[in-house]
């Protein structure tokens, strides 16, 4: 059973919650409490809590158009890495991506993050996109699973 309580975001403290750890972990691109919001209406976004003590959360995006490409991102706090949560949200997530009909997993990971790479890296995510936002001096990189054909199970 998972020590970990995770909710959906849904009113304003997991709203609060997601956006803290969102921008926390992703310190170049900071998202307001209104494009949070905005995200609910589109994407599945969960916070995730070890106790009372909030410690990442995760981001579905599910597949549209054509493709069915759903994009799958887990955030932990750096003070809860390397202990098994990450994998317990990434999981999760490939979860719900399958449930919406993904046949296709990709991830995308701020350059700077290097623990994020490393994390993707292991799973089976392979580089496939680099490029900066308008504004920004880091770039991102869009990852995908190896087998674009096939979502783990």
């Amino acid at each position: 059973m998972s020590r970990l309580r995770i909710d959906r975001v849904d009113g304003d403290a997991t709203v609060h919650d997601w956006q803290y750890v969102h921008n926390l972990v992703i310190p170049t691109h900071h998202r307001s409490l209104a494009e949070v919001r905005e995200r609910c209406r589109h994407h599945v976004l969960e916070v995730a809590h070890l106790g009372e003590t909030l410690i990442g959360c995760t981001t579905v995006r599910p597949p549209t158009g054509e493709t069915p490409v759903a994009t799958v991102i887990a955030r932990v706090l750096p003070g809860h890495r390397g202990r098994g949560f990450g994998a317990e949200l990434y999981e999760r997530g490939l979860a719900q991506a399958r449930q919406l009909g993904a046949e296709v997993i990709e991830t995308v990971v701020l350059a700077s993050n290097t623990d994020g790479l490393r994390f993707a890296r292991q799973r089976g995510f392979m580089e496939i996109d680099e490029y900066l936002l308008r504004g920004e001096t880091i770039p991102w990189i869009d990852l995908r699973l190896k087998d674009e054909n096939e979502v783990p199970h």
